[in-house]
């Protein structure tokens, strides 16, 4: 028990140290470009609150404050609101050009990108990605019948049969009416040709053997889009080896996967309104939208991660993984166009080109920036959803979490 609270302690560690690295480079970027086209930056800082250690370099101060919770990185005039020294007034944000701000606004989920790409490259040329046998042991067992085998559960689905039937994670199956199972494959196989059936599967449990009864639902396979029997069990995995790629063959799977992850993400991030109910229900983990966490939830799968036996090239594998994934998420997540995010900042800078863009055409002065301030009631507005969310998921992480796949 020791030995897992350690280790468990040393992968929570791990996962912190990693985001904040991450979350300073996605504000290293916004710095870089500012730099780069003459903006003014006054203070690169990593963690909020009083300063612990700090420096200046140049015209900007860089250091530490108490709280690692993220960084951060002041560019002066983001809004002509800003009041600026009259020297510092041609170097302001505000005032550079469109593509500039662009570059500067964009640079923070670039980086993330970038990151991700990176850990994606050395997962798949380096630790390499295991190759996951399944076993008849059963991981997880489904709460509800969802639409489809691709499908996710929504609100009202009826009980899987496991679930009304006892099944539970740890069974390990070892027949299907009667005959003997040595297969996850031979197993699916039938549930799938025994749709709406009356059905007994025996399992062993604690060193007993158990017939459980079922009627199997029925469902859409995704792939074939035929009408399929459905238990509601999730196969054990083990891993039976590592597969890397060469360089070559790492670049265009690097590409697949980034693509297939954005794709995804989106999926998910609409899906969250209607998740929330679930988050606190045994249906979150089969809810798309319930099974984005928080940085609590997070790190309790690091702590789990390492805190497991399985061995150390699982593990770099599994946090590389996770972590790859978290900087995708963030980077995508950054962009929506809603203020107070980048992507809410590039929206506005967008907007105000397209009425240049008008102005110019009808022969008139370019109206300028966007007032900002009519634009702030919509910004403590998002910003106080965001936080609500936030709250909402740390609450979930901590009395209703996902389940752990270590």
């Amino acid at each position: 028990m020791s030995n897992f609270l350690v280790l468990g302690g040393v992968g929570i560690a791990i996962f912190v140290v990693a985001l904040v690295i991450s979350i300073a480079c996605h504000e290293w970027g916004h710095f870089f470009f500012a730099r780069r086209f003459g903006m003014k930056a006054t203070e690169f800082f990593i963690g909020f609150g009083p300063r612990i250690w700090s420096f200046k370099r140049g015209e900007t101060e860089y250091g530490f404050k108490v709280i690692p919770a993220g960084a951060y990185v002041r560019i002066l005039g983001m809004t002509p609101l800003e009041e600026l020294d009259p020297v510092d007034q041609p170097r302001a944000f505000w005032r550079a050009k469109p593509m500039q701000r662009f570059l500067v606004l964009v640079a923070g989920s670039l980086t993330h990108f970038v990151i991700g790409i990176v850990l994606l490259m050395v997962l798949m040329m380096g630790v390499g990605v295991p190759i996951k046998g399944q076993t008849l042991e059963m991981a997880r067992v489904s709460t509800c019948v969802p639409t489809s085998t691709a499908g996710g559960c929504e609100e009202g689905a009826a009980k899987s049969p496991a679930a009304l039937g006892g099944i539970k994670p740890g069974d390990r199956v070892t027949a299907f009416e009667g005959r003997q199972v040595t297969s996850w494959k031979q197993l699916t196989d039938q549930l799938k040709a025994r749709g709406g059936d009356r059905v007994t599967v025996t399992v062993e449990r604690g060193g007993k053997t158990i017939d459980i009864p079922v009627t199997l639902a029925t469902i859409t396979d995704s792939e074939t889009g035929r009408r399929v029997g459905f238990l509601g069990v999730t196969a054990g995995e083990r891993v039976e080896g590592y597969q890397t790629w060469s360089p070559g063959e790492a670049v265009v799977m690097t590409g697949q996967v980034f693509v297939r992850e954005i794709g995804l993400i989106f999926q998910t991030l609409v899906k969250i309104p209607g998740a929330i109910p679930q988050l606190f229900s045994p249906e979150r983990g089969e809810t798309q939208g319930g099974q984005v966490g928080s940085v609590v939830g997070a790190g309790r799968m690091a702590g789990s991660l390492f805190g497991s036996d399985e061995p150390t090239r699982a593990k770099a594998s599994a946090m590389i993984d996770m972590l790859q994934g978290i900087n995708v998420f963030i980077g995508v997540f950054n962009l929506l166009p809603l203020l107070p995010m980048d992507g809410g900042h590039i929206a506005v800078l967008f907007w105000e080109r397209i009425k240049a863009f008008i102005a110019r055409k009808r022969g008139r002065p370019d109206p300028g920036p966007v007032d900002m301030t009519k634009l702030l009631p919509a910004t403590y507005v998002v910003f106080i959803l965001l936080v609500g969310l936030g709250v909402l998921l740390i609450a979930a992480d901590i009395v209703n979490p996902l389940a752990s796949p270590f």
